[in-house]
């Protein structure tokens, strides 16, 4: 059962073996698997400013360190700074030159103090601490945004030298490297290629394999004065043994982290920060490298264009509660409640858990069957292992073996790996399935819910739209303690109907048989 700030006591074991609760988890319609966020590949689709709501390009963003230009924080509090009006009477200037009289008596003409007018000036003020930009002496400003000063960095010049020296150091290794990896492979064809006249051939297809140029010139990093350590440390003032501190004037550690470069001492020194960037992201799939999760583009909207949850796919299994206390050793029944999130019935099975054993056996089937060089293993013994592993049937026959389902498989950073969550107690699964009705809006207004019936296996409690209630049947290991955890697990059966096809052959929906390992903590050792 799923509770707000709470752990959730119901986790859903991904692909490649992590638990998590099912709001934390993907499905991908293409592979059709469970994918946690290690399994997918996060991209940054825009940033924006989450105050004055503007879409900014990358490369703007990378220039203003992706800092907005006309949005700042408080240094105290660190709330959004807004801008204030006020009026400022200032002398009116004299007129260039008379306009009966020549350039000479213009130019001796004095302000008369008399004409005066009144300008608009601009400061910027915290409204929740009050703190405002003249405190620290920045001068008003004729516009409201756009023209407030920044504090400049006094070794700003000395990070700009370490940073392009460390550029060209890190362009050299990249040129050596494609250099070396240039001698190493081997010529594929013997005679040089008529079309090798004018170069730009030549100069096209190195680009496209990631090397460069012949005629590019090697980076050379610039020689820069190395630091230098020194024992001359100034001393403290003689009034910090004198005067009496004032705490309020002093900043506190997370005022001086966020100015790193000053790290004032005192308030009085605090300098406005510009606001950070805000960033939309898009999630894709590692294996099939399909979308996943994509907002919407205008930072306004919280809709979503592709949005691919497991809550939306999966059946959603919920913790109601325990028929008798835990105690250790004696038979117990726990009562779920499974939830169907489609729009089409679904057909459950509940089956134990595979052993350690299996599971290492499946893992290593599947790692051999995505790197395809053992040619010894069939393309059936890969594809059941790849279906019992992941409980993914999407891979049919010998000739899908080399799809992008499998060839892509490399390209995966987390590996498949056993499940660290230990089983302490045994399952009693149920003989037969059943059936989980489709979602129904309608229904959920219905009062009466719906009984079972005589053709319904015994372990169903009750039913009521999309919903089952169901009673499975467990025994606690003898040698739990008094305050131990219990753990059951099981793995979930469930036939998915998908409305998305990998080839233009199929137009209509597939229905596939798919496998989800679920944890359930449902209590602790009683006395």
């Amino acid at each position: 059962m799923a509770n707000f700030m709470q752990d959730s006591v119901v986790k859903y074991a991904c692909s490649c073996g992590i638990l998590n609760p099912i709001s934390k988890l993907f499905f991908c319609r293409h592979c059709p698997k469970l994918r946690c966020g290690f399994c997918v590949c996060h991209e940054v689709d825009s940033n924006f400013c989450s105050n004055c709501l503007e879409n900014i390009p990358s490369s703007e963003a990378r220039n203003k360190k992706n800092c907005c230009a006309n949005c700042f924080n408080c240094p105290c509090c660190h709330h959004t700074l807004s801008a204030r009006a006020t009026t400022v009477v200032v002398q009116k200037k004299p007129e260039e030159g008379a306009k009966d009289g020549d350039g000479a008596a213009g130019a001796d003409a004095k302000p008369d103090p008399s004409k005066v007018i009144t300008k608009k000036m601009y400061y910027l003020s915290c409204l929740a601490c009050r703190w405002t930009s003249r405190d620290v002496g920045i001068p008003d400003q004729s516009v409201a945004t756009g023209s407030w000063p920044d504090n400049e960095c006094a070794y700003q010049t000395r990070f700009n030298a370490l940073a392009e020296y460390y550029q060209a150091v890190v362009q050299q290794d990249k040129q050596e490297r494609q250099e070396y990896l240039r001698r190493k492979t081997p010529k594929t064809h013997k005679f040089p290629s008529l079309t090798d006249r004018t170069g730009l051939t030549v100069s096209i297809i190195r680009r496209q394999m990631g090397w460069s140029d012949k005629n590019t010139q090697k980076a050379k990093p610039v020689n820069i004065a190395p630091a230098q350590n020194t024992e001359d440390v100034g001393q403290l003032p003689e009034s910090i043994f004198t005067q009496k501190i004032n705490l309020r004037n002093i900043t506190t550690v997370k005022q001086r982290h966020n100015q790193p470069c000053e790290q004032p001492f005192t308030i009085n020194k605090l300098y406005p920060q510009r606001r950070g960037l805000w960033i939309k992201r898009s999630l894709r799939c590692r294996e099939c490298e399909h979308n996943v999760i994509k907002p919407e583009y205008h930072p306004t909207s919280v809709k979503y264009r592709i949005q691919l949850f497991a809550s939306y796919h999966v059946p959603d299994v919920l913790l109601v509660k325990c028929d008798q206390p835990l105690k250790a050793g004696e038979p117990n029944a726990v009562i779920l409640k499974l939830s169907n999130p489609t729009l089409h019935d679904m057909e459950i099975n509940i089956v134990e858990l595979p052993t350690e054993e299996d599971e290492l056996k499946l893992i290593e089937e599947f790692k051999r069957a995505c790197t395809l060089k053992d040619t010894s293993l069939t393309a059936a013994t890969a594809m059941d292992s790849l279906k019992s592993l992941t409980g993914s049937p999407s891979l049919t026959g010998t000739a899908s073996l080399t799809n992008t389902s499998l060839v892509r498989q490399t390209s995966i950073l987390e590996e498949p790996r056993v499940v660290k969550l230990k089983v302490n107690s045994k399952l009693q699964p149920p003989e037969a399935s059943f059936i989980l009705n489709l979602r129904d809006d309608s229904r959920e207004f219905d009062d009466e819910p719906q009984t079972t019936t005589k053709s319904e296996p015994e372990f169903i409690v009750s039913r009521k739209s999309n919903k089952v209630y169901l009673s499975l049947k467990f025994i606690p290991d003898a040698d739990l303690k008094t305050g131990d955890d219990v753990y059951v697990g099981f793995n979930m059966l469930y036939t998915y109907v998908n409305t998305v096809t990998n080839t233009p052959e199929k137009k209509e929906p597939t229905t596939h048989v798919l496998n989800c390992r679920i944890y359930v903590q449902v209590g602790s050792i009683e006395a």
